[in-house]
């Protein structure tokens, strides 16, 4: 199921839901930000001349269509039965329906798609587009001296009370999250900071809104539109709208939240003008990651999103074999054997129990449950997020951009993309973007301003940077100074490397327009005053970006093969802690960063692989900046500019010292970029702004701080009949228009995606 843009106080994702850290499908804590952004599904320079982005950059017809058609069992709304109940997992019952608070989720989210207007919904291309059952039209009217823009409301948009649905709606939202009134527990205030005014227009269908400086990204606001009842007041917006929403104006309405049946349950809105529900009632029910095959087999959900285990074992209910097994006939049947069969069925080895009674109650109850989930099938698409390998740029061996440039060209980023889609029959393509996914407008190939995988230039980088191997180690007490020499995997800190800056400290008003659409000025964000050049890098390369390569005359290690032991400088061996969680569904995760570390090895990087805690995975190891490396996702969003720049933006210093990094917990970003963004921000031409942020996505990308790997699959295991409903995608989910299948009716077969 997928939701529209970022959510609230947008953080990075879990591969499996809102919330935590990268695994296989949204959103962890932004580490101590002054200000959050929301809107969902983890967006980030070097040498002298103007070059063309090179090997890995695509045309712009690889972003005219998603790599995977979504996966719904769509059918015609007159294919689909009046009535029924849906029950559909999610991961816990929201702490807040309001979803512009900080401890909104994704169950928040699917609240407020299904119960609020939403001027806009994302389509399936991942593009912003006008929702008819509330707005007639909406479009810039003005836009000197100010931009304004006019909503024409659709005249029978009312409110659950009776309300009309209208300009002091809109106003109240604005207060509340204009950022102006800190008794307002806003979780971010994008986009409404630069109203300058509210008013009704020529009728009470009218609603004008007047900025005060230009605003491209206009069309992510009152996406979700809460009444003025919620919005008014800060009591009503802090506490009125956390565990009820009396007034709503969707298909349906929130009848209850029961949190000792861990249910938030939704009934049809019998004030609702357009397509009427087909189903009478949809409860969001909350079962764990690890249980949901069981919720599925016990029939206590009819939908949930799913991991690839628990898709394979749908699969192989729905083959139907009818061959024997070990528990039939009266014989006994040794613990060992039973363990042997049990394995081939797929079971989970670390759930076994020894002995052979427990065993064989085990193994029946795991049958038992795939006779019931032969009532399933498994729709899956990708999901609007990626996976991207965080490079820790603060301090330490990654503080040196060369060091960054050689993880990065080590790396095989299409074996990775193979290893987690591929078992899947998902397109295994690697992504080529921050700031986009294939399908949207803004999205291009920008990774050829880095460069792709060399290994000889990779060791070139770290020569160039000192750390050459069989250098000696300092020795402390018999033991070998740094985590390098500890074994990998064991130990927990690392000795630091001087620390470095977290972005370039040139003049904020040196400014450039980024070169032309397509090229990227390798080293124009480090040229000092004078407008030379300050660095040394290599000024012509045959074939690549100037700036990802070693200098000139740097040689490679001889040899194909890995260098003779680890490599060090100063004393140090160059090891790197490589922060993963060990929670359930992290197995994705562990598996491609077990490759990771393989790649790494063949340069002379070693890893210290940690695992921690999924609750404590992002708060105390990614926000608090620590580990070396990391995998966690982003969303994407249809608003970048908007969401994307408090991730890449350069981390400055606060009054207090200490460093205000918003949500670029890479520590990596340049005053270029932030300017890039912000001039894509402030124009009206759509065109020119998808230039901008192209050309930022060629900096993120040259800085190495961020390497995308693949877009997460998206799994939902479904009921058969069930129709109109399950892997979607970038579009929002249209919840009237889901039900059962009438009898009689067919559904389509799904379209493949593409390979």
């Amino acid at each position: 199921m997928s939701h529209r843009g970022v959510g609230a106080g947008q953080r990075p994702e879990g591969a499996r839901g809102t919330a935590r850290p990268a695994t296989t499908a949204l959103h962890p804590h932004d580490g101590g930000t002054s200000q959050r952004y929301r809107r969902s599904l983890a967006f980030l320079t070097a040498g002298a001349l103007a070059v063309p982005l090179l090997a890995g950059c695509g045309s712009d017809d690889e972003g005219s269509k998603p790599l995977a058609a979504q996966d719904i069992a769509a059918v015609a709304r007159d294919s689909v039965a009046e009535g029924g109940t849906l029950k559909m997992a999610v991961d816990a019952v929201p702490e807040t329906l309001n979803t512009f608070q900080a401890d909104a989720d994704a169950g928040t989210t699917r609240v407020a798609q299904a119960v609020l207007p939403s001027m806009f919904t994302i389509d399936a291309t991942g593009k912003p587009v006008r929702n008819p059952d509330y707005l007639e039209s909406a479009k810039v009217i003005e836009t000197e001296p100010r931009q304004v823009v006019l909503y024409k409301l659709n005249q029978q948009a009312v409110w659950s009370d009776g309300r009309e649905i209208g300009a002091a709606d809109f106003a109240a939202q604005w207060r509340a999250l204009s950022g102006k009134d800190s008794a307002y527990w806003t979780a971010r205030n994008a986009g409404y900071d630069r109203i300058a005014q509210i008013e009704r227009g020529a009728n009470d269908l009218e609603v004008r809104v007047t900025f005060d400086r230009p605003y491209a990204d206009w069309k992510s606001l009152f996406s979700p539109l809460y009444p003025k009842d919620v919005m008014g007041t800060p009591d009503t917006f802090n506490d009125g709208a956390r565990r009820k929403l009396a007034v709503t104006a969707g298909p349906f309405r929130v009848d209850r939240v029961d949190t000792a049946k861990k249910d938030v349950v939704l009934t049809r809105n019998p004030r609702w003008w357009g397509r009427p529900a087909k189903l009478d009632e949809i409860d969001l029910h909350a079962v764990s990651r690890e249980k949901r095959a069981s919720a599925l087999a016990a029939g206590t959900v009819d939908v949930a999103d799913i991991d690839a285990s628990e898709a394979e074992r749908i699969i192989i209910a729905g083959r139907g074999k009818g061959t024997g097994t070990p528990l039939q006939g009266a014989g006994k049947t040794s613990a060992r054997k039973l363990r042997s069969w049990a394995l081939t069925l797929g079971m989970d080895e670390e759930k076994l129990p020894k002995g052979p009674k427990k065993l064989r109650k085990t193994i029946a109850k795991w049958l038992e449950q795939q006779q019931e989930l032969r009532a399933f099938d498994v729709r899956k698409s990708l999901e609007p997020a990626y996976t991207q390998l965080a490079l820790n740029g603060s301090e330490g061996p990654l503080a040196d951009e060369r060091v960054r440039r050689a993880v990065a060209r080590a790396l095989d980023r299409q074996s990775l993309a193979k290893l987690v889609l591929g078992p899947l029959g998902l397109p295994a393509v690697p992504v080529g973007s921050h700031l986009g996914l294939s399908g949207q407008a803004v999205y291009t190939d920008s990774s050829g301003a880095l460069g792709g995988l060399d290994t000889h230039e990779a060791q070139a980088l770290l020569a160039d940077a000192g750390w050459v191997a069989g250098g000696p180690v300092k020795q402390a007490g018999g033991k070998a100074a740094g985590a390098a020499n500890e074994k990998a995997g064991k130990g927990d800190d690392q000795d630091k490397g001087d620390k470095g800056d977290a972005g370039d400290q040139r003049d904020p008003g040196d400014k450039s327009d980024g070169g032309r659409d397509g090229q990227y000025v390798v080293g124009e964000d480090d040229k000092g005053p004078d407008g030379k050049d300050t660095r040394d890098h290599q000024k012509d390369h045959a074939h690549g970006a100037p700036g990802a390569y070693a200098p000139k005359g740097t040689a490679a290690p001889e040899g194909a093969g890995a260098p003779a032991g680890p490599l060090a400088k100063d004393g140090q061996a160059l090891s790197l802690r490589f922060v993963l969680p060990s929670g359930p569904g992290s197995e994705t995760l562990q598996a491609v960063a077990d490759q990771i570390t393989k790649m790494l090895d063949k340069v002379g990087i070693l890893t210290e692989v940690k695992k921690v805690p999924d609750e404590s995975y992002f708060k105390d190891h990614i926000a608090a900046g620590q580990y070396d490396l990391a995998l966690y996702s982003w969303p994407a969003s249809a608003f970048p500019a908007t969401d994307a720049r408090p991730i890449y933006a350069k981390p400055v210093v606060a009054a207090d010292g200490s460093l205000n990094v918003e949500q670029n917990y890479t520590r990596i970003g340049t005053d270029q970029v932030d300017q890039l963004f912000d001039q894509a921000l402030g124009t009206l031409d759509e065109d020119e702004a998808d230039g901008l942020l192209r050309k930022a996505d060629s900096r993120i990308w040259a800085s190495a701080g961020s390497l995308p790997l693949y877009q997460r699959p998206q799994i939902v295991g479904a009921r058969k009949g069930l129709v109109n409903v399950g892997a979607f995608g970038f579009q929002t989910p249209v919840y009237q228009d889901m039900g059962f299948l009438k009898k009689g009716a067919k559904v389509s077969a799904s379209p493949s995606p593409k390979g």
